[in-house]
């Protein structure tokens, strides 16, 4: 099969690799139809993050199950599913209790299992792993696009949300106009948020957050921002998303949530432990730090049924498409800015 490959930093190549094949019982083969490139794939394309050379990229898959193993009894072959990042076998404790992403049998889309960004991956635990769509939509291009951002974005913006305590009538900051900041923005309307301030440094961004349900767009940076937060809150919200994982968006979303308030934070958290945390702040003004990685796998469902039932549609954050031929080109209009999200059709 045809797979995206990390080269070195800047260079995301195609090459040929095994595809995978059943190797357990609970194991499933998906052709896969539609990926994306991850904001957080940026952070080994730049060499931020190390990376083997040669290993195959991705982790957004959604496809058509070619092969199940023998124990496998909620999907079959020609189902149309959608997999979250992580794998996880559904059954150990953490997820048991929804929290999917520390599954004690935990696999990842890369290595032998394919890459998300390939023609094919192999789902370890396909029963506790794989979402199976409803056979009317399974052809639906529309309803597939806005079904894409559950395997990750969505699903993480929903997490910062949850974490943060939005609940109807809430005021919420959201950090970050990226993916998913964006979906942020979904998710905080979706949970019945009355104010909604969305703050970023792109107005193409803030303009599509706006069409999301942000009542109030912030565009300035650093210390102006937090000010301006603040004055629009009267002291500053009690719910605030950090939805970036840089020090600066993390120390943002400090300064300018309410003290007694809640930080829900997403961002996957690069260049935090040299830069460090305003922590002191935190525990001067009893404010509460809650999320992490994102249990996606926890909201899928929800998530999809208002998908389908036409409540929830992220799809304008996928504003390119590309064939897997032209993925590098993906890749670097996103680190460019130029795009929001890239789909992906292998």
């Amino acid at each position: 099969m045809r797979a995206a490959v990390f080269n070195e930093p800047g260079d995301i190549g195609v090459e040929q690799r095994p595809r995978p094949e059943i190797e357990a019982p609970t194991d499933a083969i998906v052709r896969v139809t539609h990926t994306a490139v991850c904001g957080s794939d940026l952070w080994f394309y730049r060499g931020d993050s190390d990376r083997d050379a040669g290993s195959p990229v991705g982790h957004e898959p959604m496809g058509i199950v070619e092969a199940v193993g023998e124990d496998v009894t909620s999907v079959a072959p020609g189902d149309r599913v959608l997999a979250p990042f992580a794998i996880s076998c559904g059954e150990c404790e953490f997820c048991r209790k929804g929290l999917h992403t520390s599954c004690e049998n935990g696999d990842s889309w890369g290595g032998d299992n394919g890459g998300g960004q390939g023609e094919y991956v192999r789902s370890t635990h396909a029963d506790g792993t794989l979402v199976r769509v409803p056979n009317r939509y399974a052809d639906d291009e529309s309803t597939l696009r806005s079904l894409l951002p559950l395997t990750d974005v969505m699903g993480t913006g929903h997490h910062a949300a949850v974490s943060a305590g939005v609940e109807e009538g809430s005021t919420v900051a959201v950090i970050g106009d990226g993916a998913v900041g964006l979906c942020g923005v979904l998710a905080a309307r979706r949970l019945g948020a009355e104010r909604i301030i969305a703050v970023g440094h792109h107005e193409d961004r803030l303009e599509l957050a706006a069409s999301f349900g942000a009542t109030e767009t912030v565009s300035e940076r650093g210390e102006a921002a937090v000010d301006r937060v603040r004055e629009l809150t009267y002291g500053g919200p009690n719910h605030v998303m950090e939805c970036v994982g840089a020090a600066s968006a993390m120390n943002a979303a400090i300064d300018a949530v309410r003290p007694g308030g809640t930080i829900g934070y997403v961002g996957v958290p690069y260049g935090v432990e040299d830069e460090g945390l305003d922590v002191f702040g935190m525990f001067g003004d009893n404010v509460t730090l809650a999320g992490g990685v994102a249990p996606v796998r926890a909201y899928a469902e929800e998530l999809m049924a208002d998908v389908l039932q036409g409540t929830l549609d992220p799809a304008p954050i996928f504003t390119e498409t590309v064939s897997l031929d032209e993925i590098g080109e993906g890749y670097r209009m996103m680190d460019e800015r130029e795009a929001i999200k890239v789909l992906v059709k292998p």
